[in-house]
């Protein structure tokens, strides 16, 4: 989800809500800490020098049982930290404390924003090695592929 999906969303629910990959929610009471601009430089297994940038969102929880992020109040922080930081239209990352710091994707569901595991990949596959994935086949299509076998119900064993 982009920036102005966010902010997009925001204008038209009346709860900011936050649903964790297990389907449990962040507790009512967080605060978001840091809205800040993430810049990360590397080379991938294939020798490209690559870049990207996202915006990332920190999720914490308090003592103050009673506080409550009105969707208004985090319009009004993302849009502070767009003018004070130069952020652009960037993908949104979300770091959530759980067991250890997780960082996460996030998506909308028509409800709660919801928090999505992120998977590593490798960018240069044609230059890394891996081997290519293999056809999957039902056990039904080597039978026919294989005259010799018997099938179910053949009589041949």
């Amino acid at each position: 989800m982009k920036l102005s999906e966010i902010k997009q969303i925001l204008n038209t629910v009346e709860a900011v809500n936050f649903q964790l990959p297990d389907g449990s929610y962040v507790p009512e009471y967080f605060h978001v800490t840091e809205v800040g601009l993430i810049t990360k430089n590397f080379i991938d297994c294939g020798g490209t020098v690559r870049k990207e940038t996202v915006v990332n969102f920190q999720l914490w929880n308090a003592n103050d049982f009673e506080h409550r992020l009105k969707p208004q109040k985090l319009i009004h922080i993302i849009e502070l930290s767009e003018k004070v930081l130069g952020i652009e239209d960037f993908e949104i990352e979300v770091e959530y404390q759980d067991h250890t710091i997780g960082k996460y994707d996030l998506d909308f569901n028509g409800k709660d924003f919801q928090l999505l595991n992120k998977h590593t990949a490798c960018l240069a596959e044609e230059n890394c090695g891996t081997p290519k994935e293999k056809a999957k086949l039902n056990l039904i299509q080597l039978n026919k592929e294989n005259n010799n076998s018997c099938t179910p119900g053949g009589s041949c064993c």
